[in-house]
């Protein structure tokens, strides 16, 4: 009997495991992927939004500015890359200058704090590669970047040295009330609860709607899709750079990335859940955006594309609150962007509705803050100095093998990434713990020796190796 099950292993999902960590309670994360981040939150646009795009008055515009402030201390603590790099929105016309108007007094109601608009000359000493076009810009000084799946793993892996269940491979498909407790089942899978937490991103109204049929909020699936440069075009600008937002959301973007890429993206189309499909139309309206706002940039240095799917409430609102009829039930239903910015004041506001719910939270004795019970993580090898990776190597010659030339990624760094806490057992798990096969050639040097660790680590034939779980297998046998 566990006191609280959380149903999916997104950002929300994994840090409200981690934000009840330090409670005596027994916990656990039901995920359908394999691996934690398998939704939305592992293809979004890695932005810590300052939060002056939301709605006055609104929940979401509460815990984005909350969550804002509170997660360069989580990213710190957690040993997850994250910079302040500020965001700008960039204004083409006197028309757009009175929406940026409108956008600065909204976020000044918001309470964001060091908000401005910068004129022409300004914005560009700010940012030398912008358009010539452009004539004026919302600045936010609070803004950030992060890695979001970095962020859910180390969430993940905190919560589950403090004793956190994880299950993967698990779809919910039933929730049995029965009274004093809850089951959740995934097909002959099951698990009892006192209180379970309905965090299934893009799925999560129809979650809701396995124990209420009438429950009213409907969430449609919209696509945005991305490009992503190589880390040569690093120098195309150093804040995050909007334009200005309409009805299907915040508008394209061009950011960098923690990890020193360029990111593009994204449109905002209608489609099918867990369409994650890229098209060619898609990729050259997001790239008629970037020229716009960068005539220079080089989409020549494209390396990758991809897209992820944001569960969109039909009143674009996040919703945190119990079931009408099931009552230890705890729905966190329309959690968009800036989800991601939002996690931490999400994890705490889902807490004080558990709290109102009946859950009893008291705190530990004793518990492990960061992601290993002796503290911080090791650094990467290609994040040491010289005399450090030699110091290692002579350790662990494991150290000196390169895997991964694009991302300089060894054989130790992969082993570490195995068998660590929820350690990796496909070639993306690799891939989102140690960025092999991010680089430049996207694995197609790396892949190969990457499988035959997994396969000698893990004690299971190549062709058992998979890409993402299920039937991505990498090696068929014939």
């Amino acid at each position: 009997m566990y006191d609280i099950v959380i149903i999916g292993a997104g950002v929300s999902g994994c840090m409200l495991a981690h934000k009840l960590a330090r409670f005596k309670l027994k916990c656990a994360v039901v995920e359908a992927g394999c691996d934690v981040a398998s939704g939305a939150t592992r293809a979004n646009s890695a932005i810590v939004h300052a939060g002056f795009d939301a709605e006055n008055g609104t929940l979401k515009a509460k815990l984005n500015v909350i969550g804002c402030t509170e997660l360069p201390k989580i990213a710190a603590e957690l040993d997850v890359p994250y910079r302040n790099n500020m965001s700008i929105v960039a204004a083409f016309s006197d028309e757009d200058v009175e929406k940026l108007r409108a956008l600065y007094e909204r976020g000044e109601r918001n309470g964001v704090k060091g908000l401005y608009i910068a004129d022409r000359d300004e914005v560009h000493k700010l940012e030398q590669n912008l358009s010539d076009e452009v004539v004026a810009a919302l600045v936010a000084p609070s803004a950030g970047i992060i890695c979001p799946y970095e962020l859910t793993i180390a969430c993940a892996e905190n919560a589950a040295i403090n004793g956190c269940e994880f299950f993967f491979d698990r779809r919910v498909d039933r929730v049995v009330d029965n009274g004093d407790h809850v089951t959740v089942c995934a097909g002959d899978f099951e698990l009892d609860a006192r209180y379970i937490v309905n965090a299934a991103g893009v799925h999560s109204d129809e979650l809701a709607r396995l124990v209420d049929p009438d429950y009213p909020i409907s969430l449609r699936a919209r696509r945005g899709e991305y490009m992503i440069l190589d880390k040569s075009e690093r120098s195309t600008c150093k804040a995050t750079i909007f334009t200005v937002p309409g009805k299907e959301g915040k508008g394209i973007l061009v950011s960098p990335t923690v990890d020193g890429n360029i990111i593009v993206g994204p449109n905002a189309h209608e489609v099918e859940r867990d369409d994650t499909s890229t098209t060619a139309a898609g990729l050259d309206e997001i790239s008629r955006a970037a020229k716009r706002m960068f005539p220079n940039i080089n989409l020549r240095a494209v390396i990758t594309s991809f897209a992820g799917v944001r569960p969109t409430p039909s009143d674009g609102e996040f919703h945190i609150e119990p079931s009408r009829t099931l009552p230890r039930m705890l729905n966190l239903v329309g959690i968009e962007s800036p989800g991601l910015a939002s996690s931490p004041a999400v994890a705490d506001y889902a807490i004080g509705v558990l709290r109102e719910m009946g859950v009893s939270f008291n705190e530990r004795d004793s518990w492990y803050r960061y992601r290993r019970p002796d503290g911080h993580m090791p650094k990467l090898f290609r994040e040491l100095s010289d005399s450090e990776k030699s110091e290692l190597c002579k350790k662990d010659p494991a150290y000196g093998k390169i895997i991964c030339r694009c991302e300089t990624v060894t054989e130790g760094d992969i082993l570490a990434a195995i068998h660590r806490p929820l350690g990796a057992k496909t070639i993306d798990m690799v891939k989102l713990r140690t960025r092999a096969g991010m680089g430049r050639c996207q694995g197609g040097f790396c892949l190969p020796r990457v499988a035959e660790l997994l396969s000698r680590e893990l004690n299971i034939p190549l062709d058992e190796i998979t890409k993402r779980g299920g039937e991505s297998k990498i090696v068929v046998s014939c």
